[in-house]
């Protein structure tokens, strides 16, 4: 059985919004030891998602990878990613 990947999005630069390449994710807000719950987010047909934690907008842009952010390296890539 394949492994379903959840990508996780980390706000350590504090920009207010940040574009990603999906509709379904993981906010962490920022990397550790500073993180908060992760929280799984789906935007639905809406386009964009405000994180509840942290109040990042998340806004879908369909020009975007799943693993792509703007701004760039917004991906949480752990020990076991790498």
């Amino acid at each position: 059985m394949a492994k379903a990947i959840i990508p996780h999005f980390h706000n350590d630069a504090g920009v207010p919004k940040i574009s990603v390449g999906v509709r379904e994710f993981m906010c962490v807000g920022a990397t550790q030891p500073y993180d908060h719950p992760h929280v799984y987010l789906d935007m639905g047909d809406e386009g964009e998602k405000v994180c509840p934690y942290c109040s990042t907008l998340y806004v879908f842009d369909k020009a975007l990878g799943a693993s792509e952010s703007v701004p760039e390296n917004c991906l949480l890539v752990t020990e076991e990613d790498a």
